[in-house]
């Protein structure tokens, strides 16, 4: 029995982003979305706090003192939404920027909608 391989539907800029960041961090990411295309999650994937439990997640990981997130999520059946990849430049510890978070939730949205039009025929 094959497993099935989710397709990836990348949100707005978030593959622009991502082929900005060093190699060994998108390695990181790109096995992190796999992982996600075949129902696994990756190690360092943890549920975003503010989502309402885990159907958002990022990974987390550092290259040279710089700190990389990738923000994506499983929410939907078919389909992996990468939603946000960006590098943190935050002075306040580890909490995410509010604008990012703010960004996260618009591409959420726009992906919700995407969803429900692809499900009616649509989309």
């Amino acid at each position: 029995m094959s497993k099935v391989v989710k397709d990836v539907i990348w949100c707005s800029s978030s593959t622009k982003d991502l082929s900005k960041f060093p190699d060994d961090v998108r390695d990181v990411m790109g096995f992190g979305i796999f992982q996600a295309q075949i129902g696994k999650k990756h190690t360092d994937a943890k549920p975003l706090s503010g989502f309402g439990g885990a159907g958002v997640l990022e990974i987390i990981d550092c290259s040279d003192g710089d700190t990389y997130r990738c923000v994506y999520t499983v929410k939907f059946s078919e389909f992996v939404y990468v939603l946000h990849a960006f590098q943190k430049k935050s002075v306040k510890g580890i909490a995410t920027p509010q604008t990012e978070i703010d960004l996260i939730k618009a591409r959420l949205k726009q992906a919700e909608e995407h969803y429900r039009q692809w499900k009616e025929g649509t989309g």
